[in-house]
């Protein structure tokens, strides 16, 4: 078989009318499989302003503002989608994310005897703890089992991903599919204290960084106590948030001494990230961690929550230090070791840069077409 004879069918709750590391992935892939040959057709929800340009044809689910977070759309299933999907006849079927329109796409898949693949961006199940509804995960997980389980394969980010998943026994058949990083974005290089001094700091102020979506399940909690706790011990420093969300009122309410970009994206991402000194990520909710990655690639040493994804991203004492996740003072205690010594800061941030580059899209995503190959030549044969 080959790229040319794939069609595959990509189903997302969220294709581009949000932008996180999730979609830009699905979109960097769909790219990349057009430039292969493969036929790709995206189903997602849409909006009528959506944050970006959709790679590929987007064929629009009907959907209607999630409750409570209005910023996300909740899919019916495939309404909208069945007609086209009979007209398409994809030899693969994708979900990438685990909402009622993945669970519709996996029915239609079994339904019409498609091979049936499910990439893993986000611990789900996990969000449940952050919302005071932690007596709700074993159910989560169940449903998650119930999904993944139909599917020949499933793809994670990263390689303590795949080890949770096998430990939850979602899948036998997990795959790495990881991320990569625009190394001509990213880079020391981009340090700007003309930039700094804009936003009132003092060029040898020490910023602890956070970029992410301003919502609960990114460790904004923990982000903020432990900020608290450097200022309980006089710790001297600045911090930056990068991104915006619907929690955005809830951490300016409780980390005043923050200085707050709202969303960049581009050379001005790359800017506050090369402008900043500490990458501090506290979510324990990641698969993967972009925002690591790039921080990374950005020369900064980072101090994460030891948890899916980062575990695979930070070499513990060498790029970084790795902490048990909700722990203010084990967390305030690594970012003192970075705030008080700038040589530890320049050793970590080396380390962290040399291992970025190991992270190329173009490898990484002809290793999910290689998947893809095997997968349909396979369903073929039955």
């Amino acid at each position: 078989m080959e790229p040319s004879d794939l069609r595959v069918a990509l189903f997302s709750g969220n294709y581009n009318y949000v932008k996180d590391g999730a979609n830009q992935a699905l979109n960097r892939l769909t790219a990349h499989m057009l430039s292969r040959g493969v036929n790709m057709r995206i189903y997602s929800p849409t909006v009528p302003q959506p944050a970006f340009p959709a790679t590929g044809d987007l064929v629009s689910i009907r959907s209607v503002a999630l409750p409570g977070r209005d910023e996300y759309r909740f899919g019916f299933g495939l309404v909208g989608a069945h007609r086209d999907l009979r007209r398409y006849r994809p030899n693969i079927v994708h979900i990438a994310s685990p909402d009622v329109i993945g669970h519709r796409a996996a029915h239609w898949a079994g339904a019409h005897d498609v091979p049936l693949v499910a990439s893993v961006h986000t611990r789900f199940e996990t969000y449940f703890r952050y919302y005071k509804l932690g007596w709700a995960q074993p159910l989560g997980e169940a449903i998650l089992r119930r999904l993944y389980g139909k599917c020949e394969e499933i793809y994670a980010p990263s390689q303590s991903m795949v080890e949770v998943l096998r430990e939850q026994h979602m899948n036998p058949n997990v795959h790495i599919w990881s991320r990569g990083i625009d190394h001509d974005l990213y880079g020391p290089e981009r340090r700007d204290l003309e930039w700094r001094r804009s936003l009132g700091i003092d060029d040898a102020d020490v910023v602890i960084l956070f970029v992410g979506r301003l919502v609960l399940e990114k460790g904004l909690g923990t982000f903020a106590e432990t900020l608290r706790a450097l200022d309980r011990r006089g710790q001297r420093y600045r911090a930056m948030f990068v991104g915006d969300g619907p929690a955005g009122d809830w951490i300016r309410e409780r980390a005043p001494q923050g200085i707050f970009t709202g969303f960049l994206g581009g050379t001005d991402l790359a800017c506050a990230y090369a402008s900043a000194d500490i990458m501090f990520n506290p979510s324990s909710t990641e698969t993967f961690g972009n925002v690591t990655l790039e921080a990374m690639a950005s020369g900064l040493p980072v101090v994460a929550a030891r948890a899916t994804g980062s575990t695979s991203l930070v070499a513990e004492g060498e790029s970084g230090l790795l902490t048990t996740p909700d722990d203010v003072e084990e967390s305030a205690d690594a970012l003192c070791t970075y705030l008080n010594d700038p040589q530890a800061r320049a050793c970590a941030g080396e380390v962290g840069r040399a291992r970025s580059r190991a992270y190329d899209w173009t490898h990484i995503n002809d290793g999910l077409l290689q998947r893809y190959l095997a997968v349909a030549s396979k369903g073929t044969s039955r």
